[in-house]
């Protein structure tokens, strides 16, 4: 049998998504023996793009050179992995959607207390696409997608062997608290609090003990280490289902309803303490349509409130 070659490309990341590929440990070596790998920029100087038969792309659209290495990937494999958060919804730098090019210029150069630059740099550098980060299906067809900061290395095996081998996956539509092993149970909880302010009960539900935890609003491709480990989700995985397929359903609003179920807290009260860290709690896919289409996404409204 053929081995399956295997192109990759890094876009606008941190290549903690390569990472995850080497975090398959001894799967990795099993893999390497069904599949060959024809362009690894992390290992790799390559320049070209030759043919592949998969074509497995991390990072977002940021610059002219993001859009163009896009495009060569599509032309040069059948099928098209966008691999990791920042490919399937934008990422975490997704946040600067809600600021101006000039703001971000300042921020970064002129008004940065690390550095010495009091001008924009652009000699020599790939030029910044002015409509914002964007995810890799916004430019070019995706077929598969893997989200994840970085994709867990379980998922990554299950999706190599269902590509090389054909083998049954579970990868399912259901989020992150259907592999959470905490009691989801109704307590006196009075207020909202942060994780590090006080003990954590090990097998109640974080909601119930007042830390808001996404994993009720966000898919699940990790198995739930967080959570399981007293660390509230922060959605790295991208919206649920529910949140994506219904436009009226919202980060926010899913989960101060399941929280004001489970405590004696006021919804409406959980609703605001969202907003105000609304770069926090929608930190991985505001760049995508997914959130920036719906009505309910007033990013720049809630900020505004800030003061």
């Amino acid at each position: 049998m053929s081995k399956l070659r295997v192109s990759f490309e890094w876009l606008s990341s941190c290549s903690g998504c390569e990472l995850s590929v080497v975090d398959l440990h001894e799967r990795l070596l099993e893999a390497l023996r069904d599949i060959e790998i024809v362009r690894l920029p992390i290992l790799l100087d390559t320049k070209d793009y030759p043919k592949a038969q998969l074509g497995i792309v991390s990072g977002a659209i940021r610059t002219e050179h993001d859009l163009h290495c896009a495009r060569k990937m599509r032309e040069s494999c059948e099928l098209i992995l966008s691999f990791g958060v920042c490919a399937v919804y934008g990422g975490p730098q997704g946040s600067s959607v809600v600021h101006t090019e000039a703001e971000l210029e300042d921020t970064v150069y002129r008004n940065n207390p690390t550095t010495s630059t009091d001008f924009v740099p652009s000699q020599g550098l790939p030029k910044v696409l002015g409509e914002g980060i964007r995810p890799l299906d916004s430019v070019i067809d995706v077929d598969l997608y893997l989200p994840g900061c970085p994709p867990s290395s379980y998922y990554v095996a299950a999706a190599l062997n269902k590509l090389i081998q054909g083998k049954d996956d579970d990868f399912g539509p259901h989020n992150v608290c259907f592999r959470c092993n905490r009691k989801m149970e109704r307590t006196h909880t009075t207020a909202l609090r942060r994780q590090h302010e006080g003990a954590i009960d090990p097998e109640v539900c974080l909601l119930a003990q007042g830390i808001v935890c996404l994993g009720s609003a966000t898919l699940d491709r990790c198995l739930a280490p967080c959570p399981k480990r007293g660390v509230a989700c922060v959605g790295c995985a991208g919206p649920s289902e529910l949140v994506i397929l219904e436009p009226h359903r919202d980060v926010r609003t899913e989960v101060a309803d399941r929280m004001s179920r489970l405590t004696e807290i006021d919804r409406d009260a959980i609703v605001r303490d969202i907003e105000k860290q609304a770069k926090t709690h929608y930190a991985y896919a505001m760049a995508s349509g997914v959130f920036r289409q719906k009505p309910t996404f007033l990013m720049r409204r809630w900020l505004g409130e800030q003061g």
